[in-house]
């Protein structure tokens, strides 16, 4: 499992993008959902670990599957999300 400062944000895009392809073909893409959800859940929870990965592939998995809801971005969400959480680095000038 990746670090979450290791996952880049195109990966991310192109993630949530690939979930949006089942708008591509209406009445045939909710079909391609079902065969979609669990390898994008799997995907989230082996890209995040952890209880976050875990939670997020969950709802990323419902996400996908449930017509309607495959505009949320949810791999995009969760880089945002981990990108916020990190610790900020700081410089410490030194005084002689």
């Amino acid at each position: 499992m990746n670090k979450p400062s290791s996952v880049s944000l195109t990966f991310c895009i192109v993630m949530d993008l690939i979930g949006y392809a089942s708008y591509a073909v209406p009445v045939l893409g909710e079909f391609g959902d079902i065969i979609w959800a669990p390898i994008s859940g799997f995907i989230f929870f082996c890209v995040f670990g952890g209880w976050r990965g875990a939670v997020g592939g969950i709802f990323n998995f419902i996400e996908e599957l449930l017509p309607g809801l495959d505009f949320i971005p949810s791999f995009t969400l969760m880089w945002l999300w981990q990108r916020s959480r990190q610790p900020k680095q700081s410089t410490v000038l030194k005084v002689q």
